[in-house]
Parts: structure tokens; C-alpha cells; sequence
């Protein structure tokens, strides 16, 4: 495995990326787009396994505006309740200001540099996100059709809203084949607002797949918090790995 951090110059300043490899031969390119949490060990790894399907993985830092991914990483344990309650408390400002009008211009950054990386395979990219990144994904995927040709989220919040900037409005402009896998406990995506995803991904002649985690909480991918849940992250890698060998990344 190849890894190395580099340096994405954006409209308002330069961004820390994450970059994992599995060698130095050409394969698709993969964005990962990370939760509220940022860059972190556990986005590594995750990052590393996709990349060992055979993937380029680059994974920004999208609070690169507020700080390094080093000045922007939890000091304590995020698996201690308390401690997870109390480092959110500091992050959601970060992620209330990272409105969608940035989040557009940052994505735009991000796929162009992706694409160019060396090792970087011409063809259609895939995304992933998770938490906040998941809205990204499939923003992602509805603004730049002809570069995505996969796009997941998973345990996403707030994908549903009432703007025209709404992730599940923007989506269907997608492309793309999609994965959404919702967590059964998240108050950021209850069930009504996922039956108004599906039936909009419906009416918009998308393939899709929008399944439910049962017993699963919001965040429940990230083994570094207290709402990991082990079965629910494995099915998630299982999920992700089919949706992008069966789309026209390949």
C-alpha cells in the first residue's frame, strides 16, 4: 500500500488530502468524503481498504478553512460517551458553516484533482461518504454526471430538506449508480424523510439502492466511537465494494 498526504489548492486555501494506493499501476479514482469528525486513524484505514479493492483513495480535509487536519483531530477517546458528545459540540459549528455553496466549490476542486492524480485511471470516479459526507457524495455525483459513476452514502444526515440545494433534489441530476445505507436510529434521517429520498430517486429514473441498518446509529461505521456498530460496518464495506465493481467505474 502507497500512502502519502498532499497539499489541493482551492479558491480559499489549500486543502490536506489523504491519498492511499494499492501500487504504482493505474486503477480508478475513489473521493472519500469524511464525517464531521475529520481525518482521523480510522478514515486511514478505511481509506486503505477501499484502495486494496483497487483504488486511488483521496480523502480532503473539508475544515481545511477552520485548520490543519492535525489542529482539527480529537484529544480524547471518542469511544467514552461523554467524550464524543463534548467533541461534537465543538465540530458543528465547523459543519453549519460549511454551507452548500462551498461544499459545490470545494467538490468541484476535488474531482479535478482526483482525476489528475498519477495512477489515476481515465475513467468515471466513485464517491463515499459518511455522516456529513454522505450529503457531499451525492451532491457530488448530481454536479459532476459525467465524472461519478458511483456515489454512496452512508448513515447521512440531513439528506432531505427543503432547499433546492437539498442532497436528494441535487442527486437526481446524478448519473451515477447510488447506495444510501441509513442507520434505524438517527433523528438526522428519520423514515419519512427517507421515503421522500426513495420515491425522488424514483421519479428521476435513478438506479439506486436505499437500505435501512437495523440497530444502527448515526456514525455506527467509525470503530473509534461509542455508536460503532461491527456487523453494520462490514455489511457497509461489502455494499460499497459491489456498487463499485458493478458500475461503470470499470
Amino acid at each position: 500500500m502507497l500512502r502519502e498526504t498532499i497539499d489541493i489548492p482551492t479558491q480559499d486555501g489549500t486543502a490536506e488530502a489523504y491519498v492511499s494506493r494499492p501500487d504504482e499501476q493505474d486503477h480508478p479514482g475513489v473521493l472519500l468524503y469524511m464525517d464531521a469528525i475529520g481525518i482521523r486513524p480510522r478514515l486511514r484505514d478505511m481509506a486503505d481498504r477501499i484502495a486494496g479493492w483497487g483504488h486511488v483513495v483521496m480523502v480532503p480535509n473539508l475544515f481545511y478553512r477552520d485548520g490543519s487536519i492535525k489542529d482539527l483531530a480529537p484529544r480524547d477517546s471518542l469511544r467514552v460517551p461523554g467524550n464524543r458528545e463534548a467533541f461534537f459540540a465543538e465540530a458543528m459549528p465547523r459543519v453549519h458553516a460549511f454551507v452548500p455553496e462551498l461544499a459545490a466549490a470545494d467538490a468541484g476542486v476535488y474531482v479535478g484533482h482526483l482525476q489528475r492524480l498519477p495512477g489515476v485511471r481515465d475513467s468515471p470516479i466513485g464517491c463515499t461518504g459518511y455522516c456529513m459526507g454522505g450529503a457531499l457524495s451525492l451532491r457530488t455525483a448530481g454536479l459532476h454526471g459525467d465524472a461519478v459513476g458511483a456515489a454512496a452514502s452512508f448513515h447521512g444526515g440531513n439528506l432531505v430538506t427543503d432547499a433546492d440545494t437539498s442532497p436528494h433534489v441535487v442527486a437526481t441530476r446524478s448519473r451515477a449508480h447510488l447506495y444510501l445505507g441509513h442507520a434505524d436510529n438517527d433523528p438526522s434521517m428519520p423514515v419519512e424523510k427517507i421515503a421522500v429520498l426513495e420515491a425522488a430517486f424514483e421519479a428521476a429514473g435513478l438506479t439506486f439502492v436505499s437500505e435501512i441498518y437495523p440497530g444502527a446509529a448515526h456514525g455506527f461505521t467509525m470503530a473509534d466511537t461509542s455508536v460503532y456498530q461491527a456487523d453494520g460496518a462490514e455489511r457497509h464495506f461489502t455494499a460499497l465494494r459491489a456498487l463499485f465493481q458493478h458500475s461503470s467505474m470499470r
